[in-house]
C-alpha cells in the first residue's frame, strides 16, 4: 500500500520541490520537511499528558493504567522511529536527483500519517496495530536499503567523504 500511496501522491500532487543544487540546501530541505512529522509525537505527548492528568490513580508516580501507558508507549516508539526515519532521509535526501526531491516531503506526510494510524488502531487494540507499524517500518526500510545501495554502489569512492 505504501508504495501505491507514494506514487499516487508523487504522480497527482500538484508540487515541485524547489531547486536545491547543493548538499547543505538539501539538508535543509528534509530538516524544514521533518518538522512536520513530529506533529503526531506532539500531539501524542499532549493527550498522554491529559491522560495522566484526567487518570484515577491515587499516586502519580506510581503503577500507570492502560489509557496511559498506551499514549506513552506510542510517544516512545514514535520518539525512536522519527529519529531513524530522519537520518534515511536526511542520507537519502544527499543521493536523490533533483526530481525525486519531491518524495521528501511526501515519505515525511506518509510518517505522520503512519504513526496517527497506528496511534488509532493500539488504542484500539493490539493485534490492530501491525497495519500503521508496518506503513511506519516498511519506507522507513526501503529508505535504508535505498542509502545502503547508494553509498556502497553507486558511489563508493565518496562513501566517508
Amino acid at each position: 500500500l505504501c508504495p501505491c500511496l507514494i506514487y499516487g501522491a508523487y504522480v497527482f500532487l500538484p508540487f515541485d520541490a524547489p531547486l536545491l543544487p547543493t548538499v547543505s540546501a538539501r539538508l535543509v530541505y528534509t530538516l524544514r520537511c521533518a518538522t512536520f512529522a513530529t506533529f503526531p509525537i506532539v500531539l501524542g505527548m499532549i493527550v498522554s499528558a491529559i491522560s495522566r492528568l484526567c487518570s484515577s490513580a491515587l499516586q502519580p508516580f506510581g503503577e500507570l493504567h492502560q489509557e496511559v501507558e498506551i499514549h506513552r508507549t506510542y510517544v516512545s516508539q514514535s520518539v525512536h522511529l522519527f529519529i531513524l526515519y530522519f537520518f534515511n532521509m536526511a542520507v537519502l535526501a544527499t543521493y536523490l536527483p533533483q526530481e525525486l526531491l519531491k518524495l521528501i516531503p511526501l515519505l515525511t506526510g506518509l510518517f505522520a500519517i503512519s504513526r496517527l494510524i497506528f496511534w488509532m488502531s493500539y488504542a484500539i487494540g493490539r493485534s490492530f496495530r501491525a497495519f500503521g507499524f508496518s506503513m511506519t517500518f516498511l519506507p522507513l526500510l526501503a529508505m535504508l536499503l535505498w542509502n545502503l545501495y547508494g553509498m556502497f554502489v553507486l558511489e563508493p569512492e565518496n562513501l566517508l567523504s
